[in-house]
């Protein structure tokens, strides 16, 4: 067997090997996997109900800024700006939502593929911004507000700060390694 189907099967088992292995593994040592199972099946769902309001609120103000035409206006005052630094204006969108929504990225992000393509140098942005960034408030909002947190502001700060770092390592790496995309 080669190396390459070594990692296949590797991967191929990987998951049912771990949803197996652990509810085994804890009936071996005494544990009781049903009941322990259940309790923390109840917890998720609790937590679920605490977040809710938190999530209802971010998907209400992103709705918002993108009905009023927000995100468009943004985008054209910063078009010039973004060009100096290789990102394409048409990503300026996602690079805002990033950090609000990680459904609403992927969403710029499919009309980012169908309107460029994957492999066209849009595309090939978008998705290593999407790897590059993290969903910021959401985070802030749901586990903060599960774990029932008040003070974020610091967490705000390094979270965007995180997420412009990022962007901008996105932006370049993506420009070494796929600049000769642009010029096409």
């Amino acid at each position: 067997m080669t190396f390459q189907g070594i990692l296949e099967a590797i991967a191929d088992w990987a998951v049912p090997m771990l949803v197996i292995g652990i509810p085994v593994y804890g009936f071996l040592r005494g544990v009781k996997v049903y009941e322990i199972f259940v309790e923390g099946a109840k917890e998720g769902f609790q937590v679920a109900v605490t977040i809710m309001p938190f999530l209802v609120a971010i998907l209400v103000a992103i709705g918002l800024v993108r009905d009023i035409g927000l995100l468009e206006w943004f985008n054209d005052v910063m078009a010039p700006l973004t060009m100096m630094v290789k990102l394409p204006p048409e990503l300026l969108p996602m690079a805002i939502i990033r950090p609000l929504s990680g459904g609403g990225a992927t969403g710029v992000m499919n009309s980012i593929f169908l309107e460029y393509g994957p492999d066209s140098y849009n595309g090939l942005l978008a998705s290593v911004m999407m790897g590059s960034t993290e969903t910021t408030f959401y985070v802030i909002a749901v586990y903060f507000g599960a774990a029932n947190i008040r003070k974020t502001r610091h967490a705000v700060a390094a979270g965007l700060t995180a997420d412009f770092a990022g962007l901008i390592a996105a932006t370049l790496l993506t420009y070494v390694a796929f600049g000769h995309l642009l010029q096409q």
